[in-house]
């Protein structure tokens, strides 16, 4: 069993972005991003969660203040990262959410975290991803297509600006970190394990093609608890846009615990 290291600031720790401590906060919510994305999809979050909540958007390598870093291309060696930065800051209850990519690792992070008789999440939180029992589409694997074709399926997805995907310098510094983030989310060598004892809710976007909710409601045997699915307004990436009933519905599962 691993032991966990005394607790450290937010603001030494490189893991965690936008610190805003909330000392009397009952428990800390890890938000982690989408393929190509960073903690500034939850920057603006804090403020839509009660005193009771702090929110915690976790940083990836290769990115923003990381930007120096090789981001992870394989998942085990991002969970070890993720074991290691945040172990000392579940000291208090704690939940995951996951957008996507997201969803993979708040998964995968909560099982690697159980194996090393570490906390577990009070809630698990999964969004626009499939579960990794799902056999994989026939048209799923991106990572290794070529450029003309990889930045095709970036406009498809919708997820990338359009002013971004037509600056060929700027898609030039972008492409190895949104390569290497399809590759850790495309090659998962998933295991099976006992379901997890934490409740999970999962979310979809009513216009997400990618993932439909038929899809999404095969979270519901990784969870011993309790599992809820909701379909809000929006394509793959509805949390990159302000939206309110996301956020509400995340409240009110996390304030039932209380």
């Amino acid at each position: 069993m691993r032991t966990m290291t005394p607790p450290t600031q937010f603001s030494r720790n490189r893991w965690l972005a936008f610190p805003k401590p909330r000392p009397q906060a009952r428990l800390r919510l890890f938000c982690f991003p989408f393929a190509g994305g960073g903690a500034t999809t939850y920057r603006g979050w804090s403020a839509r969660f009660p005193e009771t909540i702090e929110v915690v958007p976790v940083e990836l390598p290769g990115r923003a203040s990381r930007i120096r870093e090789t981001p992870f291309r394989r998942l085990d060696a991002l969970l070890d990262g993720l074991v290691e930065g945040l172990g000392s800051e579940l000291e208090r209850p704690f939940a995951f959410f996951g957008h996507s990519m997201g969803a993979l690792i708040g998964f995968e992070l909560a099982r690697r975290l159980r194996r090393e008789g570490l906390p577990q999440p009070v809630w698990l939180f999964v969004s626009a991803r499939r579960p990794p029992q799902l056999p994989p589409k026939d048209d799923d694997i991106y990572y290794d297509l070529p450029e003309e074709e990889f930045i095709a399926k970036l406009r498809e997805l919708d997820g990338t600006p359009d002013e971004v995907l037509a600056h060929p310098e700027l898609m030039q510094m972008l492409l190895p970190l949104l390569r290497a983030d399809f590759e850790l989310n495309e090659t998962l060598d998933y295991r099976e394990e006992a379901a997890l004892d934490c409740p999970i809710s999962a979310f979809g976007g009513l216009s997400d093609v990618e993932v439909p909710r038929e899809d999404l409601q095969e979270w519901a045997p990784h969870s011993r608890a309790s599992f809820k699915l909701r379909m809000l307004r929006g394509g793959h990436f509805f949390v990159a846009e302000p939206n309110l009933s996301l956020c509400g519905a995340l409240v009110e599962d996390l304030n039932s615990l209380f």
